[in-house]
């Protein structure tokens, strides 16, 4: 296998104490660094930024620059996983607001003419998203549709040209007993050897 350009991005708003969805990344991380793969990390509970606030901002502003080198990380990559709880049914608005600020025209989309579509500038990038939750990921996925994960994948990362993206949804994660705690370590870093 080739190795590949990893980077790992923490949605988790809470830098005060570990979470289980930290443990699920630092698993992909390792077995992915065992396997030759280069990795980079954003931590987004980390970083200091304001959130977008006007049409006028997006369209013609640019990212603060504590975000400029998330920006350099993503241009970097091959392929890219994020990892956040789900917050009353979607992501929580720290990792949004982050999205926002670092997906703008000019670096994630084209400033098309007036009228025009924007050409997607993050082509050639794959994606998986490591989501955790309290409720079990069969409900979220059949009875709620997993819908603002559909947001995710295809307003935002498939708007920007980001494909294919996976998914790996672990549900009940405050009930998970250690031996399932190690069982999703498992799968996680066996899904960091293979990159993707």
């Amino acid at each position: 296998m080739t190795p590949r350009r990893i980077l790992l991005l923490q949605g988790h708003p809470d830098a005060q104490q570990p979470h289980f969805g930290h443990a699920l990344l630092d698993a992909y991380a390792e077995g992915a660094r065992q396997a030759g793969h280069t990795l980079r990390r954003v931590d987004v509970a980390a970083l200091d930024f304001p959130l977008l606030r006007s049409k006028r901002d997006w369209d013609t502003g640019t990212a603060p620059p504590a975000l400029l080198p998330a920006q350099e990380a993503i241009l970097w990559c091959e392929h890219m996983v994020i990892g956040f709880p789900l917050w009353l049914g979607g992501m929580p608005a720290l990792l949004k607001g982050f999205l926002e600020q670092v997906a703008r025209p000019g670096f994630a989309l084209s400033r098309p003419p007036k009228g025009d579509m924007p050409a997607k500038l993050l082509k050639g990038r794959s994606a998986r998203l490591v989501v955790t939750m309290g409720m079990p990921a069969l409900v979220y996925r059949w009875y709620f549709r997993a819908h603002s994960l559909k947001a995710l994948e295809r307003n935002i990362l498939g708007f920007v040209g980001i494909a294919p993206i996976h998914e790996t949804l672990v549900g009940m994660v405050e009930g998970l007993s250690a031996q399932d705690r190690e069982k999703w370590l498992r799968k996680l870093a066996a899904l960091g050897a293979e990159g993707r």
